[in-house]
């Protein structure tokens, strides 16, 4: 069952097309990642969902009906641009938000010191906001924001500003809270940890989707035909003899930490096969490995960018080894 529904939302702002059509669904106990360069239209998209904004035209589905007000009571979300009162002391604070959210003063107590302790910031219980670290205030925004459980987690860029510790708990945080049941969407423009926390995805660029699915079927259909061999030998010789074998311009050369091992990345013509590959491979060189080649969530974004004839990318979501 889907948990939410985008059908066919669209959104300007003053001429600005921020969205264009947008369809995709949310299948409940999923982390669903919404990604895209910085400017793609992601939190637009957020804030419809959270009913902080409406679409132009098209319709958003959340847990069967169509979104209103009150759906907003089993959604938690995260923005990007975050808050907390300077003054107020942290627990006070947490306590405050957990309050609106519904919880008893007992219970939002209690789950606010469960909270506390899995993230280490029970001493800064006391003090005031203002003492926090930034990674600290983001800690206890998360925390607020997953306290009562909704059906629905949304964070926007929730790894901005955290240290690789830090980052690294807060995905498993998020893939916690997914086999306890909860739905979650994230955004970002850094798709490096995509392929660890994601199930399904939806790529945005430029207010358009580009691609949308399982992380996995996603993965394998664009790695069909893409090789990877490791070799010592006359790393000239073997890609010569492999061009009529391949598509143009798709190997790339790199250096192993063996200096006598090279590594080559390849995609097959569709008339190819792999035994073809293989062969020509045995009479020139020594072969070491030789695996299919799944290509990163950073390479198959900037290859369905091109394959719809979209502007290029900033370099922020460039990859250095990119087919």
């Amino acid at each position: 069952m889907n948990i939410l529904e985008i059908n066919n939302v669209s959104k300007s702002f003053s001429g600005h097309q921020a969205l264009s059509d947008i369809s995709f669904n949310v299948p409940e106990g999923c982390v669903y990642g919404l990604l895209g360069p910085n400017g793609a239209g992601k939190t637009t998209l957020l804030r419809i969902i959270n009913h902080i904004t409406a679409p132009d035209s098209g319709s958003v589905t959340f847990n069967g009906h169509s979104l209103n007000a009150e759906d907003v009571n089993d959604i938690g979300y995260l923005p990007e641009e975050r808050g907390l009162y300077k003054k107020m002391k942290v627990g006070d604070q947490a306590l405050f938000f957990a309050r609106l959210k519904g919880l008893s003063k007992a219970e939002a107590t209690r789950r606010l010191h469960e909270w506390f302790t899995r993230f280490g910031i029970m001493d800064w219980w006391g003090k005031k906001v203002e003492e926090l670290s930034k990674g600290m205030a983001q800690k206890v925004q998360f925390i607020v924001t997953v306290l009562h459980q909704p059906k629905l987690l949304i964070f926007d860029e929730p790894f901005s500003g955290f240290d690789p510790i830090n980052a690294n708990l807060l995905k498993e945080e998020i893939l916690r809270l997914r086999d306890a049941g909860s739905t979650v969407i994230f955004s970002t423009h850094n798709m490096e940890s995509v392929e660890k926390v994601c199930d399904h995805i939806t790529l945005i660029d430029r207010s358009h989707n580009i691609l949308t699915g399982r992380v996995a079927d996603i993965r394998s259909e664009a790695g069909k035909g893409r090789l990877s061999l490791t070799f010592k030998g006359d790393g000239n010789a073997l890609a010569e003899a492999l061009m009529p074998l391949v598509e143009k311009d798709s190997m790339r050369r790199f250096e192993t930490a063996d200096p006598d091992v090279m590594r080559l990345r390849l995609k097959m013509l569709p008339e190819t096969l792999t035994s073809q590959v293989i062969d020509t491979a045995n009479r020139l060189v020594d072969i070491e490995s030789f695996n299919r080649d799944l290509p990163s969530m950073d390479e198959i974004f900037i290859d369905a960018v091109n394959r719809h004839n979209l502007p290029s990318l900033p370099a922020d979501v460039t990859s250095k080894n990119s087919y």
